[in-house]
């Protein structure tokens, strides 16, 4: 950028403009794709103007970057979207890392800790170093200092402004009809709002000056030139074979009691259940957090040991992988058992959220036990963090390709075409992912009666929602709200046959079944 520094400022602070101008008081949509796509380009065409040309693996980060930027105007699931936006930031972010180098496939956990420091610093102090080089830059060719660049415009203004305040006031005092003509431009600029805009003025230059700084660690910084360990162990293996087997062999023998206590349950199922002395909910959801706790630990535990112990011996190496690889399959047979636990759950009180997010979180840990026990084996422990990188992507993108509320519709609802329960305050709670398949069910012949009562009424609650007035402005559009928009619509004649009764709380549907569209604060 040193070759168009003025167009490299510029760019930046109409992207800071573009920030205030698609988020400011706007509900998040559209918004943030366009945001994210035309930061993506802009950096993209400063770097090929500077001659700086992307490396070919950094280029595959683009697709995942696009693909998660769509998915946030194209869900409204609050954790579906969250991941999208982190995401996005983060896939971008490591872009700047290593966008000359391309070497993201090969880093460590170090490497990825290093280099979004290495990032927060550039976004902190190159922006000052530019400047400083380019100014003794144009002081050795002997050329005078710009007259017209940015930073002698912004600074002009800046001394400007109080002093435009103060002899404005004085000048107001001093003639009646200066000060109501001074009254008048006020009212039509809106200076009662002067605060706001100081506020609003500040975040664009701070949002352009950490753009800069980004635009120039991926210019200057991002060769991956050498990785943390690159050669070497990056740390000193203090701690002997002999303790760490004790540590493991430890862990082994605690881990194979609890599975064995498991496999009576795998086998007995409910019965065995009933004669300990619990009931079906206290079993089936008792342990979740518990058993991903210690998949978790145990994952960090063999990490930890893996890289601080000596193995001096094929035979020391072996013993080690051989107890590592048995403590991942302990661990999986505790997941298969925490997955039955949900199962259990699951068919007792239907799908929710937190349900269907533990559900894909134990498939992708799972996955990540296996990765890791076929990196000890083939010695290629760097490679976790590829790992852990492709297990995050893969349960964000789970998420969003599952549609998570149009899922929970579809499951609960053939929960109850089996003669189960459905929770209408809990249907009419979603997001709007969930009203076109709530709308198709409704809709269908094959839904049973009942069941097609208890669906138009969480429709219809959905209408009365403060949730469904939705934001006009197209900053804010998201073709979920769209496509919930257009399903209410298909289905609203036949909706207009339930009544609210009760202060708007309970609904009362074509076939007399009272339903409450909120669940009480108990």
């Amino acid at each position: 950028m040193k070759r168009h520094p003025r167009l490299a400022w510029f760019t930046v602070l109409i992207l800071g403009w573009l920030l205030d101008f698609l988020f400011w008081k706007q509900a998040p949509g559209v918004n943030f794709a366009i945001y994210a796509a035309l930061c993506l380009l802009a950096g993209f065409l400063l770097l090929s103007l500077d001659r700086k040309r992307v490396a070919a693996r950094a280029l595959w980060l683009v697709v995942p970057i696009l693909f998660f930027t769509a998915v946030t105007f194209l869900r409204a699931e609050p954790l579906t979207f969250s991941l999208a936006v982190l995401m996005t930031l983060f896939l971008m972010a490591l872009l700047a890392v290593t966008f000359l180098g391309g070497r993201w496939p090969e880093y460590g956990l170090a490497d990825y800790a290093l280099g979004f420091l290495r990032l927060a610093g550039s976004v902190i102090t190159r922006p000052f170093a530019f400047q400083s080089e380019l100014a003794r830059a144009r002081k050795g060719t002997g050329k005078p200092p710009s007259e017209f660049g940015l930073w002698p415009v912004l600074r002009g203004i800046l001394i400007a402004l109080p002093v435009l305040l103060v002899f404005g006031a004085l000048l107001a005092s001093a003639d009646l009809v200066f000060s109501r003509e001074l009254d008048a431009l006020a009212r039509f600029l809106k200076l009662e709002n002067l605060p706001q805009y100081v506020f609003r003025l500040v975040y664009i230059l701070l949002a352009a000056y950490a753009l800069i700084g980004v635009f120039l660690h991926a210019a200057s910084q991002s060769s991956d030139e050498r990785l943390v360990g690159e050669g070497k162990h990056p740390f000193s293996r203090f701690l002997g074979f002999v303790e760490a087997a004790i540590v493991l062999g430890s862990v082994i023998v605690l881990f194979g009691a609890f599975v064995i206590v498991q496999f009576r349950y795998f086998f007995g199922g409910l019965a065995n259940i009933n004669l300990e002395g619990f009931t079906y909910s206290e079993y089936a959801r008792r342990g979740f957090g518990e058993l991903l706790a210690v998949a978790f630990f145990s994952l960090l535990m063999i990490l930890a040991l893996g890289a601080f112990t000596r193995r001096d011996s094929i035979l020391q190496q072996r013993l080690f992988s051989g107890m590592s690889v048995l403590i991942v399959a302990l661990v999986g047979v505790m997941l298969v058992s925490a997955y039955m636990r949900l199962a259990l759950y699951e068919a007792a009180y239907g799908f929710s959220r937190l349900r269907t997010y533990v559900h894909v979180s134990l498939i992708w840990l799972g996955l990540l036990l296996g990765a890791v026990v076929v990196l000890e084996l083939l010695r290629r422990e760097r490679l976790f963090a590829a790992a852990a990188l492709v297990a995050s992507l893969g349960f964000a993108l789970t998420l969003s390709v599952l549609n998570v509320d149009a899922f929970i519709v579809r499951q609960n609802v053939a929960r109850a075409a089996r003669g189960q329960e459905l929770d209408v305050p809990h249907l009419a709670s979603l997001s709007t992912d969930s009203v076109p398949p709530l709308a198709a069910l409704f809709a269908s012949e094959s839904t049973p009666m009942q069941t097609r009562d208890a669906l138009g009424a969480a429709l219809a609650c959905r209408l009365e929602s403060p949730q469904s007035h939705a934001p006009s402005d197209w900053r804010s559009f998201t073709v979920s709200r769209w496509q919930a928009e257009a399903a209410l619509k298909s289905v609203q004649g036949a909706l207009n046959q339930y009544h609210f009764v009760k202060d708007q709380q309970d609904l009362l549907t074509p076939g007399g079944v009272l339903y409450k569209c909120y669940r009480g604060s108990d």
